[in-house]
């Protein structure tokens, strides 16, 4: 007889959402997602990493990264990675660019426009302390570019696309 598996948390379906969407553990070129990545990230404004939770945890997540012009082209172009783009931008700085990094929502909670609303919130916030210019974009799915697309026209910010 099997034993049954525990059913895994809200916060470990996120991270294998995340995984599976990315295959981030398998491309160094891309961001290695980690506590003090998300640390980090916070240092360059609060609002970079947004989740909403439910009695069970985490069901959705958004991460984004503020950033120079300079940098968003240099990654839209494909001359600097994912990774360069994090470790590349300044503590501090000025920040005139919106990576929307990734925005991962539970199935069961899909469709409802969690993720757009939470980005626009954090764009809000950012807003009110740097002068952000563009928004842009590495997207895996039909989806996530269209969410993008949404965000964009709903922020009123031009919108660049790193091509595969």
């Amino acid at each position: 007889m099997d034993t049954p598996r525990p059913t895994p948390s809200n916060y470990e379906r996120l991270l294998q959402l995340a995984e599976d969407a990315f295959a981030m553990r398998s491309d160094p070129a891309q961001l290695q997602v980690d506590e003090n990545v998300l640390q980090h990230l916070r240092q360059l404004h609060p609002a970079t990493v947004m989740e909403e939770s439910d009695a069970n945890g985490p069901i959705a997540w958004v991460l984004l990264i503020p950033t120079t012009l300079e940098l968003m082209q240099a990654f839209v172009s494909g001359r600097i990675t994912e990774q360069q783009l994090y470790d590349r931008t300044p503590l501090g700085g000025n920040y005139t660019a919106l990576y929307l990094c990734s925005g991962l929502v539970l199935p069961e909670h899909q469709r409802k426009g969690l993720a757009t609303r939470m980005t626009l919130k954090a764009i809000d916030h950012m807003r009110k302390d740097h002068p952000i210019e563009a928004l842009f974009v590495w997207t895996f799915s039909d989806a996530g570019r269209a969410s993008a697309q949404s965000i964009s026209k709903a922020a009123v910010l031009p919108l660049h696309e790193r091509v595969h």
